[in-house]
C-alpha cells in the first residue's frame, strides 16, 4: 500500500504534517483506535528501486543494505470519505529518516506503507483520562483527546521544547493541560515524571496512556503501578524513543528494554 503526498504544513518547528491520498490508499481502514499506526517504509539514498515499490520484493531481489528503512507511525487522523491519511513527523534537523523526509517532502511524493494497527481508545466507562509524553506521542493523545465526550475528564501532562512547539489539542472534555518545557539540561529528563509525582489526582479509577522517551516512560509506569495503585489494565504504556539513541540502535534494543521495563513492576 502506499500513499502520494497531497500537501504538507509545518505545524511548530520541530512537527511537520503530511497529507496522503490517492489510488494506493484504496482499502485502507482503521481500528477503533486513538493510536492506530502505520509501518512506514524509506527506500535509502541508493536504492535502485523507488516510488511504489513492494518492500517484501525488494528483500528478496536485493542485499540487505538496499533493504527499506522502516519506521512506525501513528495516524493522527484518516478521512475515509477523502481518502486522506494524515501523519505528524517530530523533525530534528537532519537527524534520522522519516523527519527529513517529511521536511523535504512535495505534492506527488510517494510513501510507501503497511498496516494499521493500533490497541488504545480511552475508556469511557473511567472515571477520568491521564495522557503523558512528549512530541511523539502528541498524535495519539491530539486523536484520544477529540475522541473524549463532553463531560468526561483528562489530566495533560506533555514536554516540548518550548511555547513555540505547543500545540491548542481542542477536545470537547475538560482538559487539565499543561506543556513542560525543555531547557537543555540533565534535568530534562525528570520533567514529566516529578510533574506526575507532584500531581493530586482526581477521584476515581483513571485510564492511562503513556508513551514517549524510553526512560520516561519507565520511570512513569513504575510510579503509577507501584506508588498510584493503577492496574496494567488501565494503562497504555510504551516507549517510542530512548534519549542519546539513535532510531537503529534503539530498535535493536527495544526488545529487552521493554521486557526489563515490565519486569520492574509485574
Amino acid at each position: 500500500m502506499h500513499g502520494q503526498v497531497m500537501r504538507t504544513e509545518r505545524l511548530t518547528p520541530g512537527l511537520v504534517r503530511v497529507v496522503l491520498g490517492g489510488p494506493g490508499l484504496a482499502g485502507f481502514s482503521i481500528p477503533d483506535a486513538t493510536d492506530a499506526y502505520v509501518n512506514l517504509a524509506f527506500a535509502p539514498p541508493d536504492a535502485p528501486y523507488g516510488g511504489a515499490f513492494d518492500p517484501a520484493r525488494v528483500r528478496d531481489e536485493h542485499p540487505r543494505e538496499l533493504w527499506p528503512v522502516r519506521r512506525r507511525y501513528t495516524v493522527r487522523r484518516w478521512d475515509p470519505a477523502a481518502g486522506e491519511l494524515t501523519l505528524d513527523f517530530v523533525v530534528h534537523g537532519d537527524a534520522g529518516v522519516a523527519g527529513p523526509w517529511a521536511a523535504s517532502a512535495r505534492p506527488g511524493d510517494v510513501l510507501v506503507l503497511q498496516g494499521p494497527s493500533g490497541g488504545y481508545r480511552p475508556d469511557p466507562a473511567a472515571d477520568w483520562h491521564l495522557m503523558l509524553g512528549d512530541e511523539s506521542a502528541v498524535p495519539a493523545i491530539a486523536a484520544s483527546l477529540e475522541a473524549l465526550p463532553s463531560g468526561a475528564v483528562a489530566v495533560v501532562r506533555l514536554v516540548c521544547d518550548g511555547p513555540a512547539h505547543e500545540l491548542s489539542l481542542p477536545s470537547p472534555a475538560s482538559v487539565d493541560r499543561v506543556w513542560l518545557h525543555r531547557t537543555g539540561a540533565d534535568s530534562d529528563a525528570d520533567l514529566l515524571p516529578a510533574s506526575v509525582h507532584d500531581l493530586a489526582f482526581p477521584a476515581g479509577r483513571v485510564h492511562a496512556f503513556v508513551h514517549g522517551e524510553a526512560d520516561e516512560v519507565r520511570a512513569l509506569r513504575r510510579h503509577l503501578l507501584a506508588d498510584r495503585g493503577l492496574s496494567r489494565s488501565d494503562m497504555s504504556c510504551s516507549p517510542y524513543w530512548r534519549r542519546s539513541m539513535s532510531d537503529e540502535v534503539w530498535r535493536e534494543v527495544k526488545r529487552e528494554y521493554v521486557a526489563a521495563m515490565e519486569a520492574d513492576v509485574a
